[in-house]
């Protein structure tokens, strides 16, 4: 029978070439399954008979037991869910009886998204432009753009030029980003981020680009494309200088996007489409974020609430 190390190459690469998935989904498995695979090699359990004790020990020694530092339930659910694919993969492959077709990751409690307020959203713009740094017009189109869209910070950070386009026949812009498992999708832009993002491609991207011909939207200082730390660093730095005691991160700003459009009124198939989910389900969560506030609302205001 083929090794573990030689099937999770193989599981890595099908998923990689067959399934189309993206780089960060690949890269997240193989650690997810690296760190199983060297598990069980330790521990002296056989790969193709492992059992449901076996599995209850690793989501426990997953959890720190031992003295190793424990992940979050939504990183061992995660690692689980790798695990259990990888199985149903490697048993066909090699041809002996999935162990573990029936065990299911641990239950983790919803948590509901923290979105900014729309006072929020505006001191950190403000606070991302810097007076006599004309750079700071980028930070201020970035931040802009991913609220204006509810674009995941990897979608933004790898537009192009030719990712931009008119709507239709207005005036309005639109850009095209590409998600999880390269599927595309256009998203209008608000007057407000059109505005920060035009000032950013007159008056800073040509200068940041000088004379390469580079095609990335969003460029740094060396004239290539923004990583996505630094764009985290752009997002933390206008929150610490606008004194927004949460923490802000680009997924602040996607929260907040899909709770706001939820709060005005938007319907939730339409708000779905924008984010990108291929379920509903998933956006369902910002309604829970709107109902609480709805309960709250109505325990401030009404007499006999309380």
């Amino acid at each position: 029978m083929k090794s573990a190390d030689q099937l999770l190459r193989e599981y890595i690469a099908h998923l990689r070439v067959e399934k189309g998935l993206a780089r960060n989904t690949t890269s997240a498995y193989e650690r997810d399954l690296s760190r199983f695979v060297a598990y069980i090699e330790e521990h002296g359990i056989s790969f193709d008979s492992l059992t449901t004790q076996d599995l209850q020990e690793y989501v426990a020694h997953l959890r720190g037991k031992g003295g190793g530092r424990p992940l979050a339930e939504s990183s061992i659910s995660r690692a689980v869910v790798a695990l259990r694919n990888f199985y149903g993969f490697a048993s066909s492959e090699a041809g002996f009886l999935n162990p573990i077709k029936e065990f299911n990751p641990p239950k983790i409690p919803k948590r509901l998204p923290k979105a900014l307020s729309i006072a929020d959203i505006e001191s950190l713009v403000a606070h991302a432009y810097r007076e006599g740094e004309v750079n700071s017009l980028r930070d201020v189109a970035l931040i802009e753009l991913l609220y204006a869209t509810g674009g995941r910070v990897s979608e933004i950070i790898s537009l192009t030029l030719n990712d931009i386009s008119k709507l239709g026949d207005s005036d309005d812009l639109a850009i095209r980003l590409k998600g999880k498992g390269g599927k595309e999708r256009v998203v209008p832009v608000g007057k407000y981020a059109q505005k920060s993002l035009d000032q950013y491609l007159v008056r800073v991207r040509p200068a940041l680009a000088g004379e390469r011909r580079v095609q990335s939207l969003f460029l740094n200082t060396r004239g290539t494309q923004l990583s996505r730390q630094s764009a985290w660093t752009i997002i933390s730095e206008a929150a610490s200088r606008a004194g927004i005691h949460e923490h802000v991160t680009p997924h602040s700003l996607r929260h907040s996007f899909a709770t706001h459009l939820l709060d005005g009124g938007a319907d939730i198939r339409v708000v779905q489409e924008l984010l990108g989910h291929s379920s509903v389900t998933t956006t369902q969560i910002y309604t829970l974020v709107t109902i609480d506030r709805l309960r709250e609302s109505y325990a401030d205001a009404h007499p006999r609430a309380r």
